[in-house]
């Protein structure tokens, strides 16, 4: 069974890296603010031309409907490259993948961020701006 100090370490020095300390270690944040209305500290970033989302088939009908949305986050993460797009929709079962036109999306105005993770955030991705990559 993991204890706390355990899993407060992981969530610091494991791979998905969701915290980090400022520069004298007095301080604690979360990387990407989750679920909980946070100043995560963000600055808007330009994207590069694609992004990837990663998903389980469960949840295509719905995206391909409406797009993808944060739901219960305050953003929709998207990943730098297709093994980080799998890996997260393999979470969720089979994984879906799909490309985000984001670079197209910044250019009509919608904003990007870098977490200090990698995880490229957005506040919603409209249907017309993806293109679900079919096997």
């Amino acid at each position: 069974m993991i204890n706390y100090k355990e899993r407060f370490e992981n969530g610091i020095n494991g791979s998905k890296q969701r915290y980090s300390f400022n520069e004298d270690k007095t301080l604690i944040r979360a990387n990407q603010g989750h679920s909980i209305p946070v100043d995560v500290d963000l600055e808007e970033q330009e994207p590069p031309k694609i992004l990837w989302h990663g998903t389980g088939e469960k949840y295509v009908e719905s995206i391909d409907r409406e797009g993808l949305i944060p739901k219960s986050r305050l953003y929709v993460h998207l990943s730098k490259d297709e093994e980080t797009a799998v890996k997260v929709g393999s979470r969720h079962g089979k994984p879906v993948l799909y490309h985000i036109l984001a670079k197209q999306m910044h250019d009509d105005g919608y904003k990007f961020y870098l977490s200090a993770n990698g995880v490229w955030l957005t506040k919603e991705v409209p249907y017309q701006y993806l293109k679900k990559l079919e096997k």
